[in-house]
């Protein structure tokens, strides 16, 4: 299993890279019952594609996608304030949508897709990535006009 992109041309093979979902374990996130199964990352760019699994109610706080988030919902729902997308339904939101999501009644497991990570935003005022790292230092070069 190669879930990361290796850092450098030398080192990238132009080789296909078989990941395993089933066969990795559910991180827990610094947001409680959110969990994660990162299938690809690059360090560079910040991409993302990702297994998340929502218990019911689980929040991810209000965050921003800085460019396009794709989400393809395989189990239960996921839930913000323009609605639910229920299993089998896929949504797409532009770069700039600000808002909460959080897992339905019976929670959910998503595909997430991210070009750049997201921007979560403390009541501090502080802007954080999801790990949180300050999301400037950490990705500011990955931003729009970049």
């Amino acid at each position: 299993m190669d879930a990361v992109t290796p850092t450098s041309q030398k080192s990238a093979d132009q080789h296909s890279h078989v990941v395993r979902p089933a066969n990795m374990e559910w991180q827990p996130t610094r947001f409680p019952g959110c969990e994660v199964k990162t299938l690809l990352f690059d360090r560079e760019s910040g991409l993302v594609t990702a297994l998340m699994r929502f218990a019911p109610g689980a929040v991810l706080p209000d965050h921003e996608h800085v460019k396009i988030e794709q989400t393809y919902v395989l189990e239960g729902s996921l839930v913000c304030p323009e609605g639910e997308c229920h299993a089998g339904q896929f949504v797409w939101r532009p770069a700039g949508s600000r808002h909460e999501a959080w897992g339905g009644p019976k929670g959910g497991v998503f595909l997430a897709m991210f070009q750049t990570p997201n921007k979560f935003f403390q009541a501090d005022g502080s802007i954080t990535d999801f790990l949180g790292r300050d999301w400037q230092e950490t990705w500011g070069k990955s931003g729009p006009g970049s």
